[in-house]
């Protein structure tokens, strides 16, 4: 498959000092072991404080200092790479930019012609639904536009995979389920290997073939939750309430009140058939 990667965690575990005498170090993770395939779309949900979010940034390189080991392709992650694209829960767009501008800033290390710079940055706006919006600034635009300008500047130097950290946390309930549509399209057009953090089990089940379940203090794996439901998937349906239930079922008191969809689902399930701008 293009542009897709096998990405391996072999006994991942992050401490972090917490103080100067002996013992006191903060253990983040332990013990992660997990393999992602080759186009495969892996979502992992936890309360606060499991590690998601660390894990995503040893991933894509923003961290060294860990103990085990993390590959991609077979080959131990160093540092920070073209091969490994990051979407934030706020899009980061440089307000002195357009949205060409923006995307443009996702190839400043590519070794690329000009030519074929301006030809991935166009196929980029056109694959997340804002052609026609090329010239727009970011304060022209909607969270859920400015989002996808975020997705589109990570997928234009075409990376092996692609990390989302809580992307849609800070949208409305009707533009986070049109987004998560939008999503799927993209992941399935181009083939590329997926791993979504996020607290929303709907949105983790909806979107991905294997939900990794975590538990907090330090963040382990609980276990691997199978989606095997044919797209698109029908939140309303009776198998997806089943797996929803299954999973929130590992999770009590706090913890389950943390990781309930963001919004009721009635808006979310109808959101398919509304026409609204993003």
């Amino acid at each position: 498959m293009a542009h897709a990667a096998t990405l391996t965690l072999n006994h991942l575990s992050k401490r972090y000092p917490a103080g100067k005498a002996k013992g006191e170090d903060l253990a983040v993770l332990d013990d992660i072991s997990l393999s992602i395939a080759p186009g495969e779309f892996v979502s992992i949900v936890g309360s606060s404080g499991c590690g998601k979010s660390t894990l995503l940034r040893l991933v894509v390189g923003l961290e060294g200092d860990y103990q085990g080991e993390i590959l991609l392709n077979g080959q131990r992650i160093v540092g920070t790479s073209l091969s490994r694209g990051i979407v934030f829960q706020e899009h980061r767009l440089f307000p002195w930019l357009t949205v060409e501008g923006n995307v443009a800033v996702g190839l400043h290390n590519a070794g690329l012609t000009e030519g074929q710079k301006r030809m991935a940055i166009k196929e980029h706006i056109a694959l997340v639904g804002l052609s026609g919006f090329e010239k727009a600034y970011p304060h022209q635009l909607s969270g859920g536009m400015a989002q996808r300008v975020a997705i589109a500047r990570a997928l234009v130097n075409r990376p092996d995979i692609l990390l989302l950290d809580e992307p849609f946390g800070a949208l409305d309930a009707l533009t986070r389920a049109h987004l998560q549509q939008e999503l799927h399209r993209i992941w399935r057009q181009e083939g590329i290997t997926m791993i979504l953090v996020t607290h929303d089990v709907e949105e983790a089940i909806y979107l991905g073939d294997r939900v990794v379940v975590m538990e907090p203090r330090p963040g382990r794996i609980r276990r691997i939750v199978p989606v095997a439901l044919a797209h698109p998937r029908e939140r309303a349906s009776f198998s997806f309430a089943q797996i929803k239930e299954n999973v929130l079922h590992d999770f009590a008191g706090r913890m389950a009140d943390e990781l309930v969809e963001v919004a009721p689902s009635a808006p979310a399930r109808h959101a398919a058939a509304l026409q609204f701008a993003v």
